[in-house]
Parts: C-alpha cells; sequence; structure tokens
C-alpha cells in the first residue's frame, strides 16, 4: 500500500538539515491556580472561551515589548526591530494531519478576550478553507521534495526577513511575527521542545504543555496544585542566557 505524504510532512523533509543552529533552551513549571480561576471568569464575562494558551500568548507579548532584542529579525547579518509585537499560534487542522498558522497583531495591546475571539475566528476561517493557505498547500502538493526545498528558503527569507508580500503563495508580509507558540496539553503532553523552523526566521519558539495536579512544599509541608510546564527555544544569535533569565 503506498504512503501519502502529508504536506506537514513534506514541508518538514525540504525545510530542515540536520541540527547545527545555536539554540538556547528552557523551560519554566508554574502555579497555574489563580491563572485558570481568572480565565474561567473572564470566559464566563464575555462569553468568549479564554484558554491557558491565550493567556501565554498575551504574557510573551507583553515580555517581547520588553525585550527589543527578541521583536525584530536578522538581515543581511544585522538586526532589524519590528514596530509592532505580533505572534503567530499553530492551529491543527484534519485531526492533527495538517498544521497552519493564525497570527495575531499587536497582541500586547489587545485586551486577552479579544485575543481569544481573533484566534478563534482566524482558526474557523482555516478549517473552512483560507484561500491563502489553500494556495501554500497547492503549491507544496505540486512540487517535489528536491526543489521545494530552495523555493521554501528563498519564500522564508523574502517574505519573513525582507517583509515582502508573494500572492501567488499566499505568502503574507512578516507571516510568523517575532515568535511562534503552540500547545500540546490537549494531547496530554506535559512538556516538549519546538524544532527551530528556518524559513519562519523567527527568534523564539513557545510550548504550552498539559496542567497538571502536582504536588509541590509550602512552609514545609506538601501540598497540590494545578501547575503548567512552558518551554522555549530561542536563537542565541538574537539574547544571551543572562538577558533572557
Amino acid at each position: 500500500m503506498a504512503y501519502r505524504m502529508s504536506t506537514r510532512r513534506k514541508l518538514a523533509i525540504a525545510s530542515w538539515d540536520g541540527p547545527r543552529e545555536g539554540n538556547i533552551y528552557g523551560k519554566l513549571s508554574l502555579d497555574a491556580t489563580n491563572a485558570l480561576a481568572y480565565l474561567d471568569k473572564l470566559s464566563k464575562q464575555t462569553g468568549e472561551k479564554v484558554t491557558i494558551t491565550h493567556l501565554i500568548g498575551k504574557a510573551i507579548g507583553v515580555a517581547l515589548s520588553q525585550a527589543p532584542t527578541l521583536n525584530g529579525r536578522i538581515v543581511w547579518g544585522r538586526f532589524e526591530p519590528f514596530p509592532t509585537v505580533d505572534i503567530a499560534f499553530l492551529v491543527a487542522l484534519e485531526d492533527g494531519a495538517d498544521l497552519a498558522k493564525a497570527k495575531v497583531c499587536e497582541i500586547n495591546k489587545k485586551p486577552l478576550a479579544e485575543v481569544a475571539r481573533e484566534l478563534r475566528s482566524k482558526a474557523e476561517q482555516l478549517k473552512k478553507g483560507d484561500p491563502d493557505f489553500e494556495k501554500s498547500k497547492g503549491a507544496i502538493r505540486a512540487l517535489p521534495t528536491w526543489l521545494l526545498k530552495p523555493i521554501v528558503t528563498l519564500t522564508g527569507f523574502l517574505s519573513s526577513s525582507l517583509g515582502l508580500s508573494i500572492k501567488a503563495l499566499g505568502v503574507q508580509p512578516f507571516p510568523f511575527g517575532s515568535a511562534i507558540i503552540t500547545s500540546v496539553g490537549m494531547f496530554g503532553i506535559d512538556e516538549a521542545f519546538v524544532p527551530p523552523t528556518p524559513f519562519a526566521r523567527v527568534p523564539l519558539y513557545i510550548l504550552v504543555g498539559a496542567v497538571r495536579e502536582r504536588p509541590y512544599v509550602n512552609n514545609g509541608e506538601v501540598k497540590i496544585r494545578s501547575e503548567i510546564t512552558i518551554t522555549a527555544t530561542i536563537d542565541h544569535r538574537f539574547i544571551d542566557g543572562a538577558q533572557l533569565g
């Protein structure tokens, strides 16, 4: 039986070589008790389902606004800052067989419920069949892998570094902004690290794990609380460990 390669798998093969990037990897396990209570209250007040991923995305946006050396891209060997803080969230399609992105611009300035509303709307559009995404998928399916690789590299440079629009391929300027956020908590995965995607040309990748009941020590006593683990993959060219901490 012949194996039909998904567009996601084909793109991955065309994108990566053996590891050679200089990356920093880090993780934080955080008390999620108050955050979950706040999200539940906000969801009831606004009628919009606001999740821990939305909250973390907003927090990363605020952090990027205060860490200007991460909010930008490298062009011709020089760092170029972005005027706004834009973040891309990955959206699972076809029961996880494919991935798309939904970018929220100026996320640091938007109320949390608005972030959730915008992401829900864009995710619904992607699942229905977003025209730009369908153009990109069509090109990926049509090209052989050996030809797709240099085209993906060139397209990434033109769009993510130079900010050019490539309408024929459904590619917008700076399609991923300054960071990519993905969540695996809904799959029951506690933690993992996002592999950098070369054509995206972003310095920061955040992965949101599952919320778990875990023991912790409080004044010498072992208690239980809700915890979540967040991991980050960071391009070392943009920031050092001391700044990152």
